[in-house]
């Protein structure tokens, strides 16, 4: 079905247009043009898909696509130079480089959560990169998917850059077509399947998953910042962030307090109790699987829902057991449940018990604290005294590990995935130096020793 829209855009790419400096600047400008010219319809799709206000959409979505445009086009010509590297002993008189080379064809699937942040940033990547793309937005987000599909076509001719609508059956049929490179965001479930078709033609792909990430507030830290900033990082996106905290380990002597400034933000964040602002979840199956999640351990803090808006009030859960449902699955809403420690290995020895998180982060002023937890747990990335806003740097790549994923993007990080750097060796033909050559003796063994030695 997509096999003559891969095939143009392989016979495109084998043109060479796509690796000039001149048309990767070029067609990076087309597209902050275009995203730009449709932001208002952007807005829209997003407020259907998802009820995302205009602040929060520009906030985690078209701001920070647009911000990554910027900071591609300020960096990419020195991206693209050969890198020079000193030769070994053996290799002299000669000369080493890298040279980066594009993949070729790629294929980016996006989620729903960040339709537009999740489809975008890859894209500008393999953009930057000297690919051509096939995007495959979720068909979760419909309205955002078709605004997109305008986009791209308003900017790009589909024998370079191309957008499929649909779900399943196109994501199955696309991922039978051969490509170069596979960019996939989602979920861990999905991501095997994935994988399991890149493997039959052994395509490279990276994989951005998620996880449950956990986040530590020990008794050092600034309890009523913590719970504010522990609360924006619930309740962006209603919790549909793969890198929203997923469970909180709190020590014992702050809990109570932290519940109650954790009231107290978000009676700042929704006023009377207004969540006009509030993203909805994204399905009914989501809905009511969250819904079923509030059943379990004590709710000390929200725990109402909308069933006719599609709302799950910010919720915190108290006495959960590590075997529950909430504790073994990526929760991906509002809810946040709370497990109390009393000494810090019982955090570590708890976040170990999981698939590596995609994030974690530690509320803190105790540096050995934090280093203890840095040495010791395995993870994405995440932040000390923050959550979320490691994303926002382009200079701070950003990817999983294990369950959460494989390679990163971001920034420099974005131009890397989507290029092969090919080492190229380049030797003179002034002289030859003949100690390598055949036949060998004891003496040529005596120089080789005392050389590579």
């Amino acid at each position: 079905m997509f096999k003559n829209l891969v095939e143009l855009q392989k016979k495109f790419y084998q043109s060479g247009k796509t690796r000039s400096y001149k048309f990767r600047m070029k067609a990076l400008s087309r597209l902050k043009e275009a995203i730009i010219a449709n932001e208002a319809s952007l807005y829209k799709a997003l407020e259907q898909d998802l009820n995302k206000s205009k602040a929060e959409a520009y906030l985690c979505e078209i701001g920070i696509v647009l911000d990554e445009i910027r900071y591609h086009q300020k960096q990419l010509h020195g991206w693209m130079k050969k890198q020079i590297v000193k030769p070994s002993i053996g290799q002299m008189p000669g000369t080493c480089y890298r040279l980066p080379e594009p993949y070729g064809v790629t294929l980016i699937m996006a989620p729903w959560n960040y339709p537009v942040n999740l489809c975008f940033l890859p894209l500008i990547g393999a953009i930057s990169g000297g690919n051509t793309a096939i995007l495959k937005p979720s068909s979760y987000a419909p309205a955002t998917a078709k605004v997109i599909k305008k986009i791209i076509k308003e900017a790009f001719p589909p024998y370079y850059i191309s957008v499929i609508l649909g779900g399943r059956r196109e994501n199955t049929l696309l991922l039978k077509e051969k490509f170069d490179y596979i960019f996939f965001t989602g979920s861990p479930q999905v991501g095997k399947v994935v994988m399991e078709a890149a493997a039959k033609n052994l395509t490279a792909l990276t994989l951005e998953l998620g996880g449950k990430s956990p986040v530590i507030v020990d008794q050092t830290a600034n309890i009523s910042l913590a719970a504010k900033r522990i609360a924006f990082g619930k309740v962006i996106n209603a919790g549909q962030t793969c890198v929203a905290p997923d469970y909180l380990l709190i020590h014992k002597e702050v809990k109570d307090k932290f519940i109650a400034e954790y009231k107290n933000a978000l009676e700042k964040f929704f006023p009377n109790n207004n969540m006009s602002q509030m993203v909805k979840i994204i399905s009914d199956k989501h809905y009511n699987r969250l819904k079923g999640l509030l059943t379990e351990g004590r709710i000390v803090l929200g725990g109402r829902y909308d069933d006719e808006k599609g709302h799950i009030e910010p919720t915190l859960i108290d006495q959960v057991s590590l075997t529950s449902t909430i504790m073994s699955e990526e929760i991906f809403g509002p809810i946040l449940p709370i497990i109390t420690y009393e000494k810090l290995e019982e955090c570590i020895e708890i976040i170990r018990s999981f698939h590596k998180p995609l994030a974690l982060y530690i509320f803190s002023e105790n540096n050995k604290n934090i280093n203890r937890v840095l040495k010791t747990c395995s993870f994405g990335g995440g932040c000390i005294n923050d959550t979320i806003l490691h994303l926002a740097n382009p200079r701070l790549p950003f990817g999983g590990v294990g369950y959460s994923g494989m390679g990163s993007y971001h920034g420099k990080k974005s131009f890397d995935t989507f290029t092969h750097y090919r080492s190229i060796f380049r030797q003179s033909t002034k002289f030859d130096i003949p100690l390598r050559y055949m036949p060998y003796s004891d003496l040529k063994l005596k120089l080789l020793k005392k050389v590579l030695r």
